[in-house]
């Protein structure tokens, strides 16, 4: 299977030049992204644009990854409704040190290799460039005409913000990049996200006018969620592929909590698993939705992928810890960090470590923590079979907790009804 048809049958494909896929036929091509270095880590979103440099290297093609060192400093108005905050040189410097580091673990940079992927920053061929030399050499090719027309440019003008200069110039400066790379690394295809399209046709343009080439493109459509929400965005924000930013376990969690038609979707294009394996999983998944086939296979393979198989292995035992039926399971086998990270964004409460000290039952833990407003409520809920301290359901309602209940000699993990945890911490 060809490239362009391995990225169709995944979902990856969205707008596509005449003549790209008769190129990539018919010679190694030379072919780069771009990666926007607002931050000092790439996030899930960013997992699209590497797997579509890996597939391509997978096929025999050069991927180019392009930091953009220069383009960073200006800021591209496609898909924004509103101009963003421009970045000193010493924060984009250690971003794009954060987004090279990442993008190793995903390349193959190895010298040895014909088709060997590499890195470069377009400040590196930007900062010699002279504002008057880039309107008479680079300017005078692309009309304002032709800039206006552009999807992300209409937008932002007719809309109530406007557009300043210095985003509107963003599409000539991503076209001189691909121009800059045709002349220089015999670049000739460029890829990214269908919102890129306006940009990217810009640089085949400006190849055919000042060069006489010919560039080529593709575009891989937005991810989306099937709920309307926010891909790689969580109630506490992006889903970063650092593990400092967002840990292995959330990760993991991100992924086995997509809805089913997602996972559907999502496991296409976020994995390397095969298409008949694939098929093969939605088989069985369809017989029974329950187990989460797809879901357990995507957050498997994504997890790995990123964060290796050690971590994805320590992410699962702990989701089964926490989350499992296995009553047997102990949670006092988990240290602290992993503790920590499977617990975070779950409500933290105090109580006194005297209390802990002393003992204290149960109805007077809940209510002192905070967990409940009364004890009268505490007492019900006990009673009721609702609540869960540690994975163990307590009923008693003078059952005592002391220091045997804490977990790496800190903390008690406490859960109402069915998916409401709580960690308590003695102060």
């Amino acid at each position: 299977m060809g490239l362009i048809e391995e990225l169709k049958w995944r979902g990856m494909l969205q707008d596509i030049m005449p003549g790209t896929a008769e190129q990539l036929e018919k010679e190694p091509t030379t072919a780069y992204i771009g990666f926007d270095p607002t931050a000092d880590s790439l996030h899930i979103g960013s997992l699209v644009p590497i797997l579509l440099l890996y597939h391509l290297q997978q096929a025999g093609h050069k991927p180019i990854a392009l930091v953009g060192g220069a383009t960073g400093m200006v800021g591209d108005p496609s898909g924004k409704s509103e101009e963003r905050n421009l970045l000193n040189e010493d924060t984009l410097q250690k971003n794009i040190a954060g987004v090279r580091k990442q993008l190793e673990k995903y390349l193959d940079f190895s010298t040895n290799r014909t088709n060997a992927a590499e890195i470069v920053n377009n400040y590196d061929w930007f900062k010699g460039l002279g504002f008057i030399d880039f309107l008479r050499d680079v300017g005078k090719h692309i009309t304002v005409n032709y800039m206006m027309s552009k999807d992300s440019v209409k937008k932002r003008i007719e809309g109530e913000t406007g557009i300043s200069y210095t985003e509107f110039a963003y599409q000539l400066m991503q076209g001189y990049d691909f121009y800059w790379l045709y002349q220089h690394k015999n670049c000739k295809l460029q890829m990214g996200g269908s919102d890129q399209w306006g940009n990217i046709t810009t640089g085949t343009e400006l190849i055919r006018r000042k060069a006489g080439g010919e560039g080529f493109a593709f575009t891989c459509p937005l991810i989306t969620k099937t709920d309307g929400g926010k891909f790689g965005k969580t109630e506490k924000g992006n889903i970063w592929l650092d593990p400092e930013k967002t840990s292995p376990f959330q990760f993991y969690q991100f992924w086995l909590n997509a809805a089913d038609a997602d996972a559907e979707k999502w496991i296409k294009i976020f994995t390397l698993i095969s298409k008949e394996e694939i098929a093969a999983l939605q088989i069985s998944h369809s017989t029974d939705p329950g187990l989460r086939i797809l879901q357990k296979k995507l957050a498997e393979a994504v997890t790995t992928f990123v964060h290796g198989k050690e971590e994805f292995e320590v992410a699962k035992q702990t989701t089964e810890q926490l989350f499992g039926k296995q009553q047997d399971i102990n949670l006092k086998e988990l240290d602290e960090p992993s503790l920590l990270a499977a617990m975070e964004g779950v409500p933290v409460h105090a109580i006194p470590s005297s209390f802990i000290e002393e003992g204290v039952d149960i109805v007077s833990f809940l209510a002192e923590t905070g967990i409940f407003p009364s004890k009268g409520e505490a007492r019900k809920m006990v009673q009721g079979g609702g609540i869960l301290l540690n994975k163990e359901k307590i009923t008693d309602i003078n059952f005592k907790i002391d220091k045997s209940a804490l977990l790496s000699g800190n903390y008690i993990v406490i859960q109402k009804g069915k998916k409401n945890y709580f960690l308590v911490k003695q102060a």
